[in-house]
């Protein structure tokens, strides 16, 4: 199967902020990015999660494929543990954790693989609910129902 990615990397620009709704209605997915040499990014993950689901318009934020990247693994002056971001995942919906490197593209194809195995198994989960979900026989003849006026 095919799949088209739309990629919006906003990097956390005050500029993009007006643009919120149109860039995030829509989305099938999220890869949230913080940087392991920047607590305050990483301390930011939670308010870059909030600000999407409000501005998506996702009302089930525990099954929304969320991918959570840590950026930078390049870097030497590390600030953020794997084991820290491993359980940030683990108590917001169990999100899959990937270290990459944009610098040497270390882990990034895993990441991307990742969001769209996500989608897809939501997709799957989605089906069978509708499968066995409430169903509308279309040849049934629907009650009419005489109109009455107020006090009838």
């Amino acid at each position: 199967e095919n799949y088209t990615m739309q990629i919006w990397d906003t990097a956390g620009q005050e500029r993009f902020k007006s643009l919120r709704t149109p860039f995030y209605r829509g989305a099938d997915c999220c890869l949230l990015t913080f940087a392991v040499d920047d607590i305050q990014s990483f301390k930011n993950l939670a308010m870059w999660k909030k600000e999407f689901l409000y501005y998506a318009d996702i009302q089930d934020g525990n099954n929304f494929p969320f991918v959570i990247l840590g950026n930078k693994i390049d870097m030497e002056n590390r600030m953020v543990s794997t084991e820290m971001a491993q359980e940030w995942c683990q108590a917001n919906g169990q999100a899959p954790y990937f270290e990459t490197s944009a610098k040497d593209s270390t882990n990034v194809d895993e990441a991307f693989k990742a969001a769209i195995k996500r989608l897809r198994d939501l997709e799957d989960v989605i089906e069978i609910k509708t499968q066995h979900g409430n169903t509308v026989d279309l040849k049934r003849k629907a009650k009419t129902q005489s109109s009455g006026c107020c006090g009838n």
